[in-house]
């Protein structure tokens, strides 16, 4: 969708995710994809776009996890569930009694293998 349908709200957003990421030290492409994702993700919780993926409506939002996770040494990534769903797509047994590490693993181990 053009980024022409965004709030300018958005529009702003965009461009301090976009620069907080190039500070990081990301490439301009990379830090552009990641600001882009993360506005598309929000228009899509709030009913903006005209497809919107099951994670993307269900999942935690974007600024909640990014307020949750910064400043922490604690785990990063995709969360348990996200795991768990991607290790039931790719026929991962045994999957519902594994923690968030093993199912990491899991999934990880049978992707490069």
């Amino acid at each position: 969708m053009p980024r022409t349908q965004w709030t300018p709200k958005q529009e702003r957003k965009y461009e301090h995710i976009k620069q907080s990421e190039k500070r990081q030290g990301r490439p301009t492409r990379r830090a552009k994809e990641i600001a882009a994702r993360t506005i598309q993700k929000e228009r899509a919780r709030r009913g903006q776009t005209k497809t919107a993926s099951r994670t993307s409506v269900r999942d935690i939002s974007s600024s909640r996890r990014g307020g949750l996770r910064s400043g922490s040494r604690g785990p990063r990534g995709r969360t348990r569930e996200q795991l768990y769903n991607e290790a039931r797509q790719l026929g991962i047994g045994g999957r519902s009694s594994m923690h968030k590490e093993q199912l990491r693993r899991a999934v990880d181990r049978k992707k490069a293998g």
